[in-house]
C-alpha cells in the first residue's frame, strides 16, 4: 500500500508530520505495508514558518495509478500555500484519485486544493472554521455542502477543520488503509 502526502509551499508542518508519523509507527510496530511517499510541485519545498524539506519526488514523476491513498496538509496563505494550492497539476491529481474512488485525506485548508479542484460540488466537507468561518465560506463558493464539524467523511474524501485535528485524520486514514483494529493497537501505542 503506498500514501502520497503532497507538500504545497507553505505547508502546516504539524499537519504534514502526523501522517510520517502514524503511518510510520503503523509499519514499523505493527507490520502493517503502508509506504508513505512525499511529493511537491519542486523538490524543495518550504513549509509555513520556513522549514524546508526535501521530497521524495515531484508531481510529474508520480501517477494516481501508483498509489493508494493522497494526503494534503494544509498551511498558511502568508508563506504562500494558495499560490501551489491551486496549481492545475495538483488540481488534475486530485481529479484522478478521486475518479478511481482512491482515499483523500485533507488537514484544515487542505480541503481548499481539492474544492478548487471541483470534486467536492455537490458533497459534504469542512475546512478551517474560526476565524469568522471565512475558509468555509471559500469552501462553500467551490460547491461544497460546508458541514461544521471537525472531520468530515464523505464517499472517499475526508477533511478537517483545524489543525487539532490532523492526527483524528491520519488515524481514520490509517483505518481506512488497513482495519479498525490495526487503527487502534498504533492509536494507543502512541498514547492516544
Amino acid at each position: 500500500m503506498k500514501l502520497l502526502v503532497f507538500l504545497t509551499k507553505g505547508f502546516e508542518t504539524i499537519e504534514f508530520s502526523v501522517f510520517i508519523d502514524v503511518m510510520g509507527w503503523a509499519r514499523t510496530d505493527f507490520g502493517c505495508k503502508i509506504d508513505v511517499v512525499t511529493c511537491s510541485l519542486n523538490r524543495r519545498v518550504v513549509s509555513s514558518f520556513n522549514v524546508p524539506v526535501m521530497v521524495d519526488k515531484t508531481i510529474d514523476e508520480v501517477s494516481a495509478d501508483e498509489y493508494d491513498a493522497l494526503a494534503i496538509p494544509g498551511g498558511f496563505e502568508e508563506f504562500g500555500f494558495y499560490e501551489e494550492a491551486y496549481h492545475e497539476k495538483l488540481m488534475d491529481l486530485i481529479r484522478r484519485f478521486d475518479a478511481q474512488k482512491k482515499w483523500i485525506a485533507t488537514v484544515c485548508v487542505g480541503a481548499l486544493a481539492v474544492g478548487k479542484s471541483g470534486v467536492l460540488k455537490g458533497r459534504k466537507a469542512t475546512t478551517y472554521h474560526l476565524r469568522g468561518a471565512h475558509k468555509q465560506k471559500v469552501l462553500q463558493d467551490f460547491g461544497a455542502i460546508v458541514v461544521n464539524e471537525p472531520i468530515v467523511v464523505d464517499d472517499n474524501i475526508i477533511t478537517s477543520y483545524c489543525p487539532q485535528t490532523s492526527y483524528g485524520v491520519a488515524f481514520l486514514l490509517l483505518e481506512k488503509l488497513t482495519s479498525y483494529h490495526e487503527m487502534c493497537l498504533v492509536k494507543e501505542a502512541m498514547g492516544f
